[in-house]
């Protein structure tokens, strides 16, 4: 009784495991969002579940980067890889 629905959400929903080469796939997913408004991200280190992250350009210095770092890069991050905890900006 296997129907091609339950696959098909199984692969979308299918967990990541928290590795450097796993968030850097979530974060290229947003990168370009972030491009368009003249920043970027970089994974500065993993530290068991926690992601620290430096946000570049725009993203850097701008009132909204506390939203973004929360509501955008850290929900992704966390929908994709269950293992992560929590993103923190480092400067």
């Amino acid at each position: 009784m296997t129907t091609a629905d339950p696959t098909e959400s199984s692969t979308s929903a299918d967990p990541r495991a928290l590795t450097l080469e796993n968030v850097e796939r979530t974060l290229d997913e947003l990168r370009p969002y972030l491009m368009a408004d003249g920043g970027n991200v970089e994974v500065v280190e993993i530290d068991g579940p926690i992601v620290k992250v430096r946000l570049q350009g725009a993203c850097g210095s701008c009132p909204s980067s506390t939203m973004t770092l929360k509501m955008g890069i850290e929900r992704k991050l966390r929908e994709a890889i269950p293992e992560v905890a929590e993103v923190v900006q480092v400067l």
